[in-house]
């Protein structure tokens, strides 16, 4: 990777050394660093995180980095903060974390900028604490993007649920936010109801369940997370026989953000609309992309990179905004979409 101002050829060279993505390194510190990396999975009960615990595997043992024996802090703090001190006591020079409770990682990131170990946060961007890379999308387009989709299909008028994630995440706040940012600007026809699930599904589940009681009119759904709320969804709009085809009376529009092969089961069998590809494959291929740069004492500016993504400036670090794309039925089969690469790289 170089800064822009760096020839193409030049640019093409280094790749082909490195056979690593991106052109917009600002420089590197004499010499190649070394030593193992401590990467922790935050939870298991998701369909799109045992995908990106696949990659990062698979990564791992093509040995893209030497990685210390993975840990899963399965959605709790506590056991993220014991994880990251267990990778420190083991020598860890650089740690790869996705922090589901942004606001409560503060301490031990800065324990470890004491200790000078590079910190990797994978689709969630700690509140405070230094950070060397945050490798994530753009959750507020998330947010705006199925909100301009169901205003769209739903034509303006109408009443939504959405399922936000948990509002001490960054990730839940960003979508929520952005989604009734566009709704109030764009879609004021629409009515919003609101359901905090904390990322559960059963959750979600029955608070839908007591919100059609109320609302049997509801036309439109925003799902978060199609990796934990999909299947109890649909399981109860299938018992209320409420799952319509498109273009049909009563019909209830659905996007979702993930990106898994489920979503894509449903969008082809028509019972769900879209979903919003959250990239599980680049998350982990940049995780430990960036883990290795950290090692190597490579730094990073602002800018666009050769893998189609932005990196900016944020107040603690730096921030890699990898692309995450609209899919419908009509893209439904793109091969380059990650879930449909699934058998070719197992």
């Amino acid at each position: 990777m170089r800064v822009r101002t760096t020839s193409a050829a030049a640019c093409a060279v280094l790749l082909a050394v490195t056979a690593l993505a991106g052109c917009n390194r600002e420089s590197t510190a004499d010499g190649a660093g070394g030593g193992k990396v401590g990467i922790d999975l935050p939870r298991s009960d998701s369909d799109f995180w045992n995908s990106y615990q696949n990659y990062v595997e698979k990564g791992v043992k093509g040995g893209e980095v030497e990685a210390l024996p993975l840990t899963n802090s399965q959605n709790d703090i506590g056991k993220l903060v014991a994880n990251v001190q267990t990778f420190t006591d083991q020598g860890a020079k650089a740690v790869v974390m996705a922090p589901q409770d942004t606001g409560a990682i503060a301490e031990s990131l800065n324990t470890l900028n004491e200790k000078k170990i590079p910190v990797i946060s994978v689709d969630t961007r700690p509140d405070k604490g230094n950070i060397y890379m945050v490798v994530r999308a753009d959750n507020k387009a998330y947010g705006t993007n199925a909100c301009k989709y169901l205003g769209e299909q739903l034509k303006g008028k109408g009443k939504v649920v959405e399922f936000q994630g948990d509002l001490s995440s960054i990730n839940g706040r960003d979508r929520s936010e952005a989604f009734k940012a566009c709704m109030d600007k764009d879609f004021p026809g629409i009515k919003v109801f609101e359901l905090a699930t904390d990322w559960k599904g059963d959750v979600a589940s029955a608070k839908l369940q007591a919100t059609l009681a109320a609302n049997p009119d509801i036309n439109g759904i925003y799902m978060q997370a199609g990796g934990v709320f999909l299947q109890p969804t649909l399981a109860l709009l299938e018992q209320k026989k409420l799952l319509k085809p498109a273009g049909t009376p009563g019909h209830i529009t659905i996007i979702s953000n993930d990106g898994i092969p489920e979503e894509f089961d449903a969008i082809k069998a028509g019972k769900i609309d879209a979903t919003i590809s959250q990239p599980a494959d680049l998350y982990a291929k940049y995780a430990l992309y960036y883990a290795k740069a950290a090692l190597d004492g490579k730094t990073f500016k602002e800018g666009p990179t050769d893998h189609d993504s932005n990196i900016i400036k944020i107040p603690n670090g730096f921030e890699d905004q990898l692309p995450a794309p609209l899919v419908t039925k009509d893209n439904v089969d793109d091969p380059k979409l990650w879930a449909n690469q699934l058998e070719k790289k197992s």
